[in-house]
């Protein structure tokens, strides 16, 4: 657990042992290819993981396989558990996305820390899940650069939202009470990051955010874990607003989540989930006015229709997002729920050749946040 970070050092306690630590992380050669990529064209991510997995009709022992047939408890629906149980599905999944158009896909990490699978009572392999999903996605990206010569394929470790949060309570009676402490949601993302990277990401992308708190939590044991290894890869935001509110589940604005988490010097910031892309262009549109770093947008097909399932086709998707990039919008498209292949190879056609969105030069002036922005000018 992180005790203080102070004068450039990182003090921190396991198994009652102090470390020390100089703090001047060097950039991993990721970095340098992913601006390159970046200031070339708009770049395009993967779609969703989920969603494709829902399409095998796996059974509860297709997730246990043979190595989980007699776990005492329930597995179907732990996907994050595929990377182990069926791999060769997940790396077809990745292969697939790659084929479609994407310069950068996902790990199947969205739960892969240890409350994550705390549901499942699989908290003592969370370390194991993070390296077979890395395998699993570098696999696919290995197989695309080699089908393509000079074509290069990026891994980014997903960081996803956490079942318990640090800025509201389970219990309405009990508005005080929280499920969860800062250094739990701390240790348990230190421990997902270190097998991240020790699997070799090229980039960490944290995801989902509705939660700004626990996205600190977050952001705080990235930088941990960066000033332990002296070396930092890009760090990818996407926050999730919810509703036509235009706001996170804890309450914030776009504008006033971008203030709480400029600090880290995000490589890019967006938004993905929850919402289709036309209802979600006047939060992009205010990302890409304030963010002076990389904007991303990866969208839902839509919004979910009474089954479950989502109805936004590739074309609609392709002509949102393809929009957006004509306006300037952004540097990264793709998709999250409800998408497929389909939809990236789509999305990829739509932005071909159109020019990323320039970064701007805002000037520096305080900006505060809590619900609600404050700039001082």
């Amino acid at each position: 657990m992180f005790l203080a970070r102070r004068a450039g050092l990182v003090l921190f306690s396991r198994s009652e042992t102090t470390v020390a630590m100089s703090s001047t992380p060097v950039e991993a050669p990721s970095f340098a290819a992913l601006r390159r990529l970046f200031a070339e064209r708009i770049a395009v991510l993967d779609g969703a993981m989920g969603s494709m997995v829902q399409t095998y009709n796996l059974t509860e022992q297709d997730f246990r396989s043979q190595r989980f047939a007699d776990f005492p408890h329930d597995l179907k629906g732990n996907n994050d558990l595929l990377c182990l149980t069926k791999p060769d599905l997940v790396e077809d999944i990745h292969r697939q996305y790659f084929e479609a158009g994407a310069d950068i896909v996902e790990t199947n990490t969205f739960s892969s820390t240890s409350i994550g699978q705390a549901d499942y009572r699989l908290e003592a392999i969370v370390t194991e899940l993070n390296h077979a999903a890395v395998q699993c996605a570098r696999r696919a990206a290995l197989a695309a650069e080699a089908a393509h010569p000079g074509r290069k394929c990026f891994v980014a470790g997903a960081i996803g939202p956490l079942n318990r949060t640090l800025s509201m309570s389970p219990d309405v009676n009990r508005p005080e009470y929280r499920a969860v402490t800062w250094a739990q949601v701390v240790d348990a993302y230190t421990e997902q990051i270190r097998a991240l990277l020790d699997a070799g990401v090229d980039a960490l992308l944290l995801e989902t955010i509705f939660d700004t708190l626990n996205a600190k939590a977050a952001l705080f044991a990235i930088e941990g874990v960066f000033e332990e290894r002296g070396v930092r890869v890009p760090v990818m935001v996407s926050v999730t607003i919810t509703d036509a509110s235009g706001r996170t589940l804890s309450g914030q604005t776009t504008e006033a989540f971008y203030n709480s988490i400029r600090h880290a010097r995000p490589f890019s910031v967006g938004i993905n989930c929850a919402l289709g892309g036309r209802a979600m262009r006047p939060y992009i549109e205010e990302l890409a006015r304030i963010a002076d770093c990389h904007v991303t947008c990866y969208p839902n097909a839509g919004l979910p229709n009474a089954f479950g399932g989502y109805d936004e086709t590739p074309a609609d998707m392709a002509a949102v997002l393809g929009e957006f990039a004509r306006d300037g919008l952004v540097n990264l498209v793709g998709g999250c729920c409800g998408s497929t292949p389909a939809h990236i190879q789509a999305i990829a056609a739509a932005v071909r050749g159109l020019a990323p969105r320039s970064l701007p030069h805002p000037e520096p002036v305080l900006r505060l946040s809590g619900l609600e922005p404050l700039t001082a000018a």
